[in-house]
């Protein structure tokens, strides 16, 4: 599989460009940077598009995320020796989830099985104080395991959207969710390094305490840039139940989370 970096402009050329744009705030090195790195956007794009209905079009992403790019561009501060392909990936991936919120685009009662299942878990691994099964869950939520199951499928959508709710908001605005943690650790604004380290030590441990093929899923999708179907390959599952596994695994983390932030562990 091709890799991320090598879609886009080498570190060379990109920090003359933005050397370059620092100095003259150019309107059209602007409009350069944001050619440049437009593949960051469909890169982007095609990662939330994994799971998602037909009805959500590939392009109509694209073209969310391309705010997102924007905002980056003028935004970014070459100070902060953080590349900007990290530091643009959240604000891309945020104005994707966030025009996606607005459509309302995931029904009413499949948000609701999603919120009652998080519940669940959060309420259980509070009163046992270690990882709730599903066995477990499925029980606390008069289900049996196998109609559990079929409901995790159901919420996969909405997992992936929640995936991306901020879990910390810094300085500046700064959006730091479940998701740009996984993925791009080094994106972390120093100021606030101490606080949002112990919420990436919390969803390590949480990721730690997942059932092993549910720890599989969440490395391969976000630390090794696999799809759903090409982990289902490595895993020899189907590429429905991969998506099953990666939404359990979210609302697990979710749970985590709500916990730490209620100072439960």
């Amino acid at each position: 599989m091709e890799t991320v970096k090598s879609q886009f402009i080498n570190d060379e050329e990109e920090d003359k460009l933005w050397s370059e744009y620092k100095k003259a705030k150019s309107p059209s090195l602007r409009e350069t940077l944001i050619r440049k790195y437009m593949p960051l956007v469909k890169y982007v794009a095609g990662r939330v598009s994994v799971g998602l209905p037909k009805s959500m079009e590939f392009e109509d992403l694209v073209s969310f995320g391309y705010f997102g790019l924007i905002d980056a561009v003028s935004k970014y501060d070459l100070d902060k020796n953080v590349k900007f392909k990290t530091y643009a990936v959240t604000r891309i991936y945020g104005s994707i989830y966030d025009e996606m919120r607005n459509l309302d685009w995931v029904p009413r009662s499949v948000r609701q099985k999603a919120r009652e299942i998080e519940q669940a878990i959060n309420e259980l691994e509070s009163k046992l104080s270690r990882p709730a099964t599903d066995a477990e869950v499925a029980k606390h939520m008069n289900m049996t395991e196998e109609e559990y199951q079929k409901t995790v499928l159901r919420v996969s959508a909405t997992s992936i959207v929640s995936m991306n709710d901020p879990c910390f908001t810094g300085d500046d605005n700064e959006r730091v969710s479940v998701e740009s943690i996984l993925e791009s650790p080094a994106s972390m604004n120093p100021d606030v390094q101490v606080e949002k380290e112990e919420i990436k030590k919390v969803i390590i441990q949480a990721i730690n305490e997942l059932p092993e093929k549910e720890k599989m899923v969440i490395v391969l999708y976000y630390h090794e840039d696999l799809t759903f179907k090409e982990i289902g390959k490595v895993l020899e599952v189907s590429e429905s139940r991969i998506s099953q596994l990666h939404s359990n695994a979210n609302l697990h983390l979710r749970a985590k989370l709500t916990n730490f932030r209620k100072g439960i562990f």
